[in-house]
């Protein structure tokens, strides 16, 4: 049995997710609503009302069908749909218990509204935008976010933390072999955290690739227990100007720089791959990941989208729907999942770097 928030085709298309997003002093009213596929909505005519509502729609719609089956043309305007088997169709997620999940998805985004039907526009956004384009969008929309109440509640949770001290050795290692350059995130005591002085410095080092041609090859993998763990929590909340954090990420931050050389760059991912730590090396045109490697978009829970450029790199590989169940569920995908996906290439051990 459904929330009282499931609606029925018919209802979609007569207008029933059209209802004013915002209460008076700006609260978001149903940030989510589900979508029951599995009731009979009469002619073709409705389907296509509602297929032209759901496209036009500010809050997230998740269809819900027990039947694995559902018109196509609506689960592409859909923002996502659960069914028990996904028959290889990246705008459906599989899942044990579609009623069940849809639920919790439906909990999660009313713990965070904002962010939520912010994330639904950013990913509908971007997959019309170059990729450039696409990634000012993310980094504006996550700006704004950070002055957001969601964000304030997760940086009260987690309470005052030191700023992490100044790395004890290179961050990232660079290391030529003919025309591959080899290069290694160094900072394992905080598992490859992206924070500012690793960012840096692999920013320096794909500048290396960048400028010279005759690098063929870029291998990027990192040292210690995880390939990387994302962005560095002790430097969250930091950031006194937005609109200067906002031009670092998108012109000072490694996304651009994959993404340009995406077709000589192959990431050798292990560990916990968390946020950036899969949002970067999605843009690369070869991943490999250990069998233990296990994916997480956590940004939901902390009142923000990702920030990294996943909303970009990610749905140009599993499509935007899948990339929205992984931050609204925040659940851990493994590689088999993955590699099934499209979001890894190949599946091999890898493990940490030989010192």
């Amino acid at each position: 049995m459904l929330t009282r928030s499931a609606i029925s085709v018919a209802d979609l298309a007569a207008g029933a997710a059209h209802a004013d997003l915002l209460a008076e002093g700006g609260a978001v009213v149903d940030p989510l609503l589900l979508v029951d596929l599995d009731r009979p909505f009469g002619s073709t005519a409705v389907l296509r009302r509602a297929v032209e509502r759901a496209q036009e729609c500010d809050r997230l719609l998740v269809g819900v069908t027990r039947a694995a089956a559902a018109p196509a043309a609506l689960t592409e305007a859909l923002d996502l749909t659960l069914a028990p088997a996904d028959g290889g169709d990246r705008r459906l997620v599989a899942v044990e218990d579609p009623d069940a999940e849809a639920r919790v998805l439906y909990g999660h985004a009313l713990g965070n509204p904002e962010a939520a039907v912010v994330l639904g526009q950013v990913l509908r956004v971007g997959e019309q935008l170059a990729v450039h384009q696409a990634l000012d969008a993310e980094s504006l929309a996550y700006s704004t976010l950070l002055t957001g109440g969601g964000f304030a509640r997760w940086l009260a949770a987690r309470g005052d933390r030191p700023v992490p001290p100044p790395a004890r050795a290179e961050t990232v290692l660079v290391r030529r072999d003919g025309d591959t350059l080899h290069l290694t995130l160094n900072r394992p005591e905080r598992r490859n955290a992206y924070g500012r002085e690793l960012r840096d410095a692999l920013v320096a080092a794909l500048d290396v690739a960048r400028l010279d041609a005759t690098v063929a090859e870029v291998v990027l993998d990192g040292n210690g227990p995880s390939f990387c763990s994302g962005g560095d929590l002790g430097e969250f909340g930091v950031a006194a100007d937005l609109s200067t954090a906002h031009l670092v990420r998108t012109r000072g931050g490694a996304a651009r720089s994959v993404h340009e050389l995406r077709d000589r760059i192959t990431v050798r991912m292990h560990g916990a791959c968390v946020g950036a730590g899969i949002e970067l090396p999605a843009f690369a045109s070869r991943i490999v990941a250990d069998p233990g490697t296990v994916f997480r978009l956590p940004e939901l829970g902390m009142g923000l989208i990702p920030g990294a450029g996943g909303t970009v790199s990610i749905p140009r590989r599993i499509g935007r729907w899948r990339t929205l169940y992984l931050v609204l569920s925040g659940c851990p995908l493994d590689a088999g999942q993955a590699l099934r996906w499209g979001l890894v290439d190949e599946v091999e051990p890898v493990g940490p770097p030989a010192a």
